[in-house]
């Protein structure tokens, strides 16, 4: 007989999934295993809707072992905050992966996304950054400068945090607001390098179009951590900065066509990813000057696994709705 569908809200989700080290740790095991087992991961299909500002994403990814994967529709329409409405938002369809039968809807409006994005982040920051990493740039003050600095103070003492953004008042107003809920002071720069320069970890958020970042506003040592370019057309990190990084992917494929090393000369290049190192199968940072670049488009792996934590954790606690189709 067929299980019921089980229906969770945001509301729900946040409550089960917070971002803290046990979703950090899930992330990073899915970036493992992205390298050690056969995973299957198709590319994004990518729908633009561009007399709306609007794009959409559908993420998913196929992990053994697992007992369900996730499909996500992503959705971002960025003229919405005009019409009083929020630009992003979407939903997870999981399945079991034994009879491809639909056992649940997390209607998390873009939250989980949110969470593993950032989590992704953090994680990229425990391998690839100095093991003594204190100081933190933050270029974006939207949802995820804040959820980035968030996941980072989770496995760093950070004691030093600047952050930059093309509206200064929106940089003082998530200044204020995030150094008052992470317990520690965070100053506003009103240029890029003066947030960059001194910085031991540095995240850029921005749906820029061009660099903002270049190798002139990074120490030697720095590690970043780019994950504003989830498309073709988008682009945070000057073609002299990756060249002069170490640079990982999260996935080659996907960076080569949606992430910075899109437009850089060096694309058609083999680099390692995240999950190789992670495993152990390709270098990570090699000298305590070595600068190093990740470059994070969001995969389906990271979306498949949080449904997973999501759906595990609903199961134990009783939370949802459930119906019989």
């Amino acid at each position: 007989m067929r299980k019921p569908v089980t229906i969770l809200t945001e509301a729900d989700l946040r409550a089960l999934v917070p971002l803290d080290l046990a979703a950090i740790d899930c992330i990073e095991d899915a970036f493992r295993a992205l390298a050690t087992k056969p995973v299957a991961m198709p590319q994004v299909l990518r729908l633009d809707i561009p007399e709306h500002r609007g794009e959409v994403d559908v993420k998913t990814a196929y992990i053994p072992g697992l007992d369900h994967f996730a499909i996500k529709i992503s959705p971002g329409f960025f003229d919405n905050p005009k019409l009083g409405l929020p630009s992003t938002n979407g939903m997870m369809v999981v399945l079991s992966t034994t009879t491809g039968l639909v056992e649940a809807l997390l209607l998390d409006n873009g939250y989980l996304t949110d969470v593993r994005t950032a989590a992704a982040g953090a994680v990229a920051a425990r391998h690839l950054a100095a093991a003594d990493f204190q100081s933190a740039a933050i270029l974006g003050a939207g949802m995820q400068a804040r959820m980035q600095l968030q996941a980072l103070s989770l496995v760093r003492p950070i004691n030093d945090v600047r952050i930059w953004a093309r509206d200064p008042a929106k940089a003082e107003a998530f200044a204020a607001d995030i150094s008052q809920q992470l317990g520690f002071p965070v100053a506003v720069s009103e240029a890029v390098k003066g947030a960059t320069q001194t910085a031991d970890v540095i995240v850029t958020t921005t749906p820029t179009e061009s660099p903002i970042l270049h190798l002139a506003d990074v120490q030697p040592g720095a590690h970043i951590t780019a994950m504003g370019s989830d498309a073709g057309h988008k682009n945070e990190i000057a073609p002299d900065l990756i060249e002069a990084a170490h640079y990982v992917a999260d996935r080659l494929n996907q960076t080569r066509l949606l992430g910075e090393l899109r437009h850089s000369p060096l694309a058609d290049r083999d680099f390692p990813e995240l999950g190789q190192i992670i495993a152990g199968q390709a270098p990570g940072r090699s000298s305590a000057q070595q600068i190093t670049l990740a470059d994070l488009t969001g995969t389906g792996i990271q979306d498949t696994a949080i449904a997973a934590l999501a759906l595990s954790r609903a199961a134990k606690a009783g939370a949802g709705q459930s119906f019989t189709l």
